[in-house]
Formats: structure tokens, sequence, C-alpha cells
């Protein structure tokens, strides 16, 4: 997966769209856990953008909005989600600590995973 690829696939995930309701954001709004795989392809993506910004000292809002909404918006409807009783995967919430350790890593400009 390159750079390009990776900021597509992360930016599809991460927005809801009624042309993609498989969409990872998609599937936690609407209480449903993630499918086999998409969790796994969404930190692979992220280590790739991480890569191909390591130089960069911007960042483009649309992928920072992207990138907002996997860190942020994902755990606060995964909260939602256990208020409601949602029977979410067990691995859910650790999977969800890594995808925001891998959002600030690509923040921060230092690959941070192997830290939390």
């Amino acid at each position: 997966m390159d750079y390009k690829t990776a900021r597509n696939f992360v930016m599809t995930q991460a927005t809801a769209s009624d042309q993609n309701k498989g969409a990872f954001m998609v599937r936690i709004k609407s209480q449903k856990p993630p499918v086999p795989g998409q969790i796994t392809n969404i930190l692979l993506a992220l280590k790739m953008i991480f890569e191909g910004l390591r130089d960069a000292s911007t960042l483009d809002r649309e992928l920072v909005h992207s990138l907002y909404l996997l860190a942020y918006e994902s755990r606060e409807q995964f909260e939602a989600g256990r208020r409601d009783s949602v029977n979410w995967p067990p691995l859910l919430d650790e999977d969800l600590k890594r995808i925001a350790s891998a959002v600030e890593s690509i923040f921060s400009g230092i690959w941070q995973m192997n830290d939390k």
C-alpha cells in the first residue's frame, strides 16, 4: 500500500456515506462491529500515512479531519454503544486505542505504537 492509497482508504473509512455502508465509521455509528480485517487495514494505512508524512511540516485539513474521526469520534461512538449495552467484540477497545496511538504518531512525527 502506498501513501495515496492509504490516504484514500483512511478517508473512506472515516467518513459516513450512503455509498459506503461498510465503512468503519458508518458501522460504528450504527453500533455494528468492524468487518474482519478492517482494523488491521486501517492500522496498516495509518502506518503508511505516517511514513509518507514523516518529514512533512503541514497536514491537509481533509486528512486531519478523517484522522480525528478515526481517533476521537470512533471512541465516542464506542462508549455510546457501551452505554446502550452493545455487545462489542472483546478486542475493539484495544483496537481503538491502537488507532488513536497511530493517529497521535502521525501528528507528532514519532511512531509511538510500542509505547501504548
